[in-house]
């Protein structure tokens, strides 16, 4: 199989030849810059590290790094959570959003300093905030040439990157602490930030899509909804404020595009995977496999058919901490429980950090290109 046809057998549902591998084909699969450093000095590999997403500083992979690998992804990614901001002096900056961020000494990322609608805030202060563009030219510039160059230089699946839909920024623009007690004090103001935010990014979604989505394989986008142990709101909570949100966000990314859907959701979200088959989601991403009732295996015989994964790995344990021996392991019970008849993708289940060893992120990868699974021996 090609690299195209692996990746697209295995979210189809198909058993591929072997299980597809992505490193760096989303923004949450990808390296910190200072572990990325240390894969390109192994690789001998020069240049400037370009970042694909400031706050988290994680970088597009090099080609070369991608092919030594035999990675099985190409990302696509718009410009905007990079190349839109102010500077506001060392290490700080103000968003696309208008969100401003700092990074502390000492910190790899850059964290929340300042939530602009923070506070006591009226449905007027919402709606005559100073809302980007979503029809930006930067949202789309060179997108339909980085889809074309992967089709016309790789046989990799082209996986395009679309904004979040709502709960990440309105987080970030409302503050976490204010947002969490809108959901109890006042749903009708955070209802009205969700649906302010959804007349941005949903003409934001379009525009990527109607550019380049007809020519990608997987769209991407993310809202992060779980914590370690649970949702981040009510069962309830979701099915009213945030179900139908979502649902009105994928429909149209669904009649843009016949690509398949990833959705990336980190923590315990197991409750709500049959709610996310029903709005439309293709694949579940990042499987984090140590957060509550997010075993891939179980999840895996539970929703076979029904949803692929992507992901999986142990990022908080067996990855920055274990042996090489623990890692292959790890990648061969992935392999065994998660690869008969498709439906699996395997990356680490969020981006790799700077802490995990050289040896440990070159097992995981060519592992999973090497190992061979029982039920095809």
């Amino acid at each position: 199989m090609t690299h195209r046809e692996r990746l697209m057998a295995a979210v189809s549902h198909r058993e591929p030849d072997r299980v597809p591998i992505d490193l760096g084909g989303t923004r949450d699969s990808t390296l910190v810059v200072e572990g990325y450093q240390k894969l390109k000095r192994h690789f001998r590999v020069e240049g400037e590290d370009r970042l694909c997403d400031r706050m988290m500083r994680v970088v597009e992979i090099d080609e070369r790094i991608l092919k030594a690998l035999d990675v099985d992804t190409r990302a696509v990614y718009p410009d905007f959570p990079v190349g839109l901001g102010e500077e506001l002096g060392s290490r700080r900056y103000r968003d696309f959003w208008g969100v401003e961020r700092i990074q502390p000494e000492g910190s790899y990322y850059y964290d929340l300093s300042k939530s602009p609608l923070a506070g006591e805030i009226t449905t007027s202060d919402i709606v005559n905030y100073p809302w980007p563009d979503p029809e930006d030219p930067v949202l789309t510039e060179g997108l339909k040439e980085r889809v074309r160059w992967v089709r016309n230089n790789t046989d990799c699946a082209a996986i395009l990157a679309i904004p979040a839909p709502f709960i990440h920024i309105s987080q970030y623009l409302r503050g976490f602490e204010d947002w969490y007690c809108d959901f109890v004090l006042q749903p009708k103001r955070l209802e009205a930030l969700f649906d302010a935010i959804l007349e941005i990014t949903i003409p934001m979604a379009r525009t990527v899509l109607k550019e380049a989505g007809q020519d990608a394989d997987v769209v991407i986008c993310g809202d992060d909804l779980g914590t370690q142990k649970s949702l981040q709101v009510s069962r309830d909570h979701y099915l009213r404020y945030i179900k139908p949100r979502h649902a009105r966000f994928f429909r149209q990314v669904r009649e843009l595009t016949s690509a398949k859907i990833l959705f990336h959701t980190c923590g315990a979200v197991s409750s709500i995977i049959d709610d996310l088959i029903e709005i439309g989601i293709d694949i579940l991403n990042p499987v984090q496999p140590t957060a509550e009732g997010m075993d891939p295996v179980k999840l895996r015989r539970r929703y076979r058919g029904r949803i692929a994964f992507w992901g999986g790995t142990d990022n908080q344990t067996v990855f920055p901490r274990g042996t090489v021996q623990e890692v292959k392991k790890m990648v061969e019970d992935l392999v065994e429980g998660m690869g008969e008849g498709g439906g699996f993708v395997l990356s680490a289940c969020h981006n790799i950090q700077p802490d995990v060893p050289l040896e440990n992120v070159l097992a995981l990868f060519e592992h999973a290109r090497q190992y061979v699974p029982s039920y095809v021996r």
